[in-house]
C-alpha cells in the first residue's frame, strides 16, 4: 500500500457508516447551482463542521486536495458512502472541498524539451543554486559569480518565459537551478526539471502528495551519481536520480499522521537532515478530536538508502494532562513545536540550527517559539533560546463555536518560521539572526549557548504580521521583511509592512521602505501589500516578493525602488497552458546565470491563487 493511501486512510478513518446517507435518486444535486456546495450540505456538514469523533473538519480538506479526496471517494475510506454517486458529483464534491479544479492528467499541459540536455548557458557557466537558503548558513544570498546580474541591470529586466503549473492555485516550491536547468516541485506532487534557458521541461517525476518547498542536489561521488532529495505533504522523503527523475528511495520519516514537510531538508556531507511540521494545529479544530500529540523537530537521514539515522524532537513525548475539553475528551500534552524551516548547518560548531513554532495544546513547552542547537552527529540538543513563552494556539481558537480544543493560552500563534542564518560580517564574530512573527528580530551568540546579543522590533507582529518566510543577510546587514496583515479580521489594524535593513553588529535600523498599497479596496483580505516571502539578495540589490502580487527591486544602501513588476496577471506559458499569477508567498526569488526566477500564486489563507513560474533576464533575452 502507497504512503499517499495509508496517509489518506489515517487522516479519513472512522467516516465509514456516520457520515454519508445514501443518494436519494429522486433528487438529483446537479439541479443546484453549486453541485459541490450542495453535496456537502446535504450529506457531509453534519459530520465535517463537527463535531463527530475522528471525522475532520471541513478546514482540513484544502490542503488534502481535491485529488486526495475523490481518491478516497473512489477506492478509500469513504469508497462504500459514496457507492451511490455518479463520478460527475464525486468530482464536484472532491473539487468543492478541495477548494480548486481536479489537476489535468493531459501531458499536453508540460511542453518537453527537443533535447535531453539543456541548452548550453552563455559563457559555458556551470553557476548552481542548490538548496533554500543558497548554501547551508540560509544567508539567501547570492554572490556576484553565480547570479551573473548587476545592479545596475535590473531595471532592464523583462519577462523570457513563464511556465504554468499544471491544475494548481499555488506555487511555493522554490526553484533550485543546476548547469542550465532548474528542478522545482508543483502542487501536485510533480517535480519538473526545467530548461533554464526555455522553460520546457526535460523530465517529470510524481511524488504522492504536494512538494511545497525547495529541493536539495547532492554533488556526484564514486559512490552515486547526482541526486535530488526532497518530502512531500504526506511526510514522505524522495531521492531521485538528477538526470532522470527516476526513484532511488523512498522513506516516511515520522509515523505521526498530520506529519507533513513544509521546510526543506539540508543536505550534508552524507545525512539529509529534515524539518517536522504538521497539520495537527488544522485536526484539533474538531473538539472531537483528542488534542494534541504531534513533535516538531528534526530527522536525520543516510541518502545512500534513506534509513534513519537519529530523530531529534522539539518537545517529549505527549502525555495525558489530567484535563478534558468541552466534550469531554482527554487533553494531551506537551505537542506543537513544529518546525517550519529548513536548517542551517554549521560546519566549524559540528551543529544545526532550527526554529520551532508554537505548542498546539496546555501547557505551553519551554521550547516553543525557540531557537534550538542540534548536534550533527547524534542529535543531541545542545542549547535552547526561547523567544517567546506561553504560546499555545491551534485552530479550534478561530473556529466559531468550536472551542473545545483551544489551549487556555490561546495564542499569540508567534512561530519562528523562517530559517535561523548564520553569518559572519566584517567584525569576524559570528552571529545567529532571527526573524519572528512577533515583528522581532535578533541575534544570538552560537559560542554562548544563544546567548541574546540584541533584540530589535521592527513591526507590530501577529498570526500574520512580522517575519515569515525568510530573511537575507549580505556583509554587514540584515533585510528582513514585514507583513504585519491584518487579514481582513481586524478594520483598524496598523502595521509596518515593507523591507527593513539592520545593522548587524546593534541591531539598529539602517532603513526602512514602506510597502506600497496598490490593492483595490474591494479585494482584500486576499490582496495585501505585505511582505511574507522569503527574500534575496544580490551584490546592491534585495528582491522580495508581495502578496498583491508585485515583485520588486531594492537597493541595498537606501532601499529605494528600482524595479518592480505585477505578477498578479495572466500570462502565455511555454506549453500554451493557461497560467496566471497572484500572491507572492512562502518562497522566494532565485538569481543564477543571470536569471531571476519566482514562483507567483498562493490560494490557501484567502490568497490570491496562481499557477505560474516566471524567469526574468536583462531585456528578455
Amino acid at each position: 500500500m502507497s504512503v499517499k493511501r495509508i496517509t489518506l486512510a489515517t487522516i479519513l478513518t472512522a467516516l465509514s457508516g456516520l457520515c454519508w446517507p445514501a443518494v436519494d435518486a429522486g433528487k438529483s444535486p446537479t439541479e443546484a447551482t453549486d453541485i459541490g456546495a450542495t453535496l456537502y450540505q446535504q450529506r457531509c456538514a453534519g459530520c465535517h463542521d463537527g463535531p463527530v469523533a475522528r471525522a475532520p473538519h471541513k478546514i482540513v480538506f484544502p490542503m488534502l486536495g481535491p485529488e486526495y479526496i475523490l481518491d478516497a471517494l473512489n477506492n478509500g475510506i469513504m469508497q462504500a458512502q459514496a457507492s451511490g454517486l455518479s463520478e460527475q458529483q464525486k468530482i464536484a464534491l472532491a473539487e468543492h472541498l478541495g477548494d480548486r479544479a481536479l489537476t489535468s492528467q493531459d501531458a499536453a499541459a508540460t511542453l518537453y524539451c527537443a533535447n535531453e540536455k539543456p541548452a548550453v548557458v552563455a559563457n559555458g557557466s556551470s553557476n548552481t543554486v542548490l538548496s533554500w537558503g543558497m548554501g547551508p548558513t540560509n544567508s539567501r544570498a547570492i554572490d556576484a559569480k553565480t547570479a551573473r546580474l548587476k545592479a545596475a541591470d535590473v531595471n532592464n529586466l523583462k519577462l523570457k518565459w513563464a511556465f504554468a503549473y499544471p491544475g494548481a492555485t499555488r506555487a511555493r516550491s522554490q526553484p533550485i537551478v543546476s548547469r542550465g536547468e532548474v528542478f522545482v516541485g508543483s502542487q501536485n506532487g510533480t517535480v519538473f526539471a526545467l530548461d533554464l534557458a526555455s522553460g520546457c521541461a526535460h523530465w517529470t517525476f510524481s511524488a504522492d502528495s504536494e512538494v511545497r518547498h525547495a529541493l536539495s542536489l547532492s554533488h556526484a561521488s564514486e559512490d552515486a551519481p547526482e541526486r535530488l532529495y526532497f518530502g512531500d505533504f504526506d511526510g514522505a522523503v524522495y531521492a531521485i536520480d538528477r538526470s532522470s527523475g527516476k526513484l532511488v528511495w523512498k522513506s516516511a520519516v515520522n509515523d505521526h499522521p498530520d506529519t507533513t514537510i513544509t521546510g526543506s531538508p539540508k543536505l550534508h556531507g552524507d545525512t539529509l537532515y529534515v524539518p517536522l511540521s504538521s497539520r495537527e494545529w488544522a485536526s484539533a479544530a474538531n473538539p472531537a478530536y483528542p488534542c494534541c500529540t504531534f513533535r516538531g523537530g528534526v530527522v536525520a537521514l543516510n541518502i545512500a538508502d534513506g534509513s534513519r539515522r537519529w530523530v531529534a524532537y522539539s518537545v517529549d513525548k505527549a502525555q495525558p494532562t489530567g484535563s478534558k475539553n468541552t466534550l469531554g475528551v482527554n487533553l494531551m500534552a506537551p505537542s506543537g513545536a513544529p518546525v517550519w524551516n529548513s536548517p542551517t548547518i554549521d560546519v566549524e560548531r559540528n551543529r544545526l540550527y532550527i526554529g520551532t513554532g508554537e505548542n498546539y495544546s496546555s501547557p505551553a513547552s519551554a521550547t516553543s517559539d525557540a531557537v534550538m542547537a542540534i548536534d550533527l552527529d547524534d542529535g543531541k540538543i545542545l542549547w535552547t533560546h526561547q523567544a517567546l513563552a506561553n504560546d499555545a494556539w491551534n485552530m479550534a481558537c478561530f473556529v466559531g463555536g468550536l472551542r473545545g480544543n483551544c489551549p487556555t493560552e490561546n495564542g499569540p500563534d508567534l512561530d519562528i518560521g523562517a530559517s535561523v542564518i548564520l553569518h559572519r560580517g566584517s567584525s569576524g564574530r559570528d552571529v545567529l539572526l532571527v526573524g519572528q512573527k512577533s515583528g522581532h528580530v535578533f541575534a544570538l551568540d552560537p559560542d554562548q549557548e544563544g546567548k541574546l546579543l540584541w533584540k530589535t522590533k521592527i513591526g507590530n507582529g501577529g498570526f500574520v504580521g512580522g517575519v515569515h518566510w525568510g530573511m537575507t543577510a549580505m556583509a554587514d546587514s540584515l533585510y528582513a521583511s514585514i507583513a504585519d496583515s491584518d487579514f481582513g479580521l481586524d478594520e483598524v489594524w496598523k502595521g509596518t509592512p515593507g523591507l527593513y535593513s539592520v545593522d548587524i553588529a546593534s541591531g539598529d535600523v539602517n532603513w526602512y521602505t514602506a510597502a506600497q498599497d496598490r490593492c483595490p479596496k474591494d479585494s482584500r483580505p486576499a490582496c495585501d501589500q505585505g511582505l511574507s516571502a522569503a527574500i534575496t539578495s544580490i551584490p546592491g540589490v534585495v528582491f522580495a516578493g508581495a502578496f498583491d502580487g508585485f515583485l520588486r527591486a531594492y537597493r541595498q544602501s537606501d532601499g529605494n525602488i528600482l524595479w518592480e513588476y505585477p505578477t498578479n496577471q495572466s500570462f502565455t506559458s511555454v506549453s500554451g497552458a493557461p497560467a496566471h499569477g497572484g500572491a507572492i508567498e512562502s518562497d522566494g526569488p532565485v538569481v543564477v546565470d543571470g536569471t531571476l526566477l519566482v514562483n507567483s500564486g498562493y490560494s490557501f489563507g484567502s490568497r490570491m491563487p496562481g499557477n505560474v513560474l516566471l524567469a526574468f533576464t536583462v531585456d528578455g533575452k
